[in-house]
């Protein structure tokens, strides 16, 4: 089956407001750009953007345009502002989270792979020893205190673990290297990140792919995301972004 489609527009026709939307990166590696950009036109609000390691700081323009929009109800993140206070203080979406217009869940990093690996694999929750002793345990991470609910424990072999569920968004935004026509995906080294899990936890996955080659180029035993779990591809160029420090 041929997955690709002519615009951007045409791969995001169908989101929705209120949809949750995984968006991978590691900060300014991976991130899909050109999507979140097509999302921005088309104006979708009420949205709950769940990353995975601050792939909205390294988009920050987009994040800026989103927030001054008002297009985001959500963040889920294990890095989701900035680490200057100053920065911080010109930032419209710290503003927006310190106002309470936003929220900000904050997961560690490695729960939150693991939150959407689950969610992939048809697992609803998990035990881990990530955040016992911490806030992490307590509670859900957030500004918002009435959504800080406590977390369930157990000791299992005289170790206590801390239950978490799996994260499975309405739509995953993804970035690939190289896509065939039938959906399958490789990604560029550390552009990986939490491209492939998402893939596999989000109920539609949209795929902008820097290029796109006929089933069957793509090497079988090279495949980091199979076509199954991709439902659009569209063709984009390189991106090209400062590279910063935030």
């Amino acid at each position: 089956m041929d997955k690709v489609l002519p615009s951007l527009e045409e791969a995001i026709a169908d989101v929705k407001d209120g949809a949750v939307i995984a968006i991978p990166g590691f900060f300014a590696c991976g991130v899909p750009r050109a999507l979140l950009q097509a999302l921005i036109r088309k104006g979708t609000k009420n949205l709950t953007l769940s990353c995975g390691c601050g792939p909205m700081l390294g988009a920050a323009a987009e994040l800026r345009q989103l927030t001054l929009n008002g297009q985001l109800k959500k963040v889920i993140d294990s890095y989701g502002l900035f680490r200057s206070a100053s920065k911080g203080m010109a930032d419209p979406f710290e503003q927006a989270i310190r106002a309470g217009k936003i929220e900000l869940e904050v997961f560690p990093m490695g729960t939150m792979a693991e939150k959407y690996r689950a969610g992939g694999a048809g697992i609803p929750a998990f035990y881990t020893p990530t955040g016992v002793g911490s806030v992490v345990e307590e509670s859900i991470v957030t500004e918002i205190e009435s959504k800080r609910t406590p977390k369930e424990t157990k000791i299992i072999d005289g170790k206590k673990y801390v239950l978490e569920y799996a994260l499975k968004p309405d739509f995953a935004f993804i970035h690939a290297k190289f896509a065939d026509r039938e959906g399958n995906l490789r990604y560029a080294k550390t552009a990986r990140n939490f491209n492939h899990v998402m893939a596999m936890a989000a109920k539609v996955t949209i795929v902008e792919a820097e290029n796109i080659v006929g089933p069957g180029e793509l090497d079988p035993d090279f495949i980091h995301t199979p076509g199954v779990y991709v439902k659009r591809i569209v063709k984009v160029e390189r991106p090209k972004f400062a590279i910063t420090i935030d």
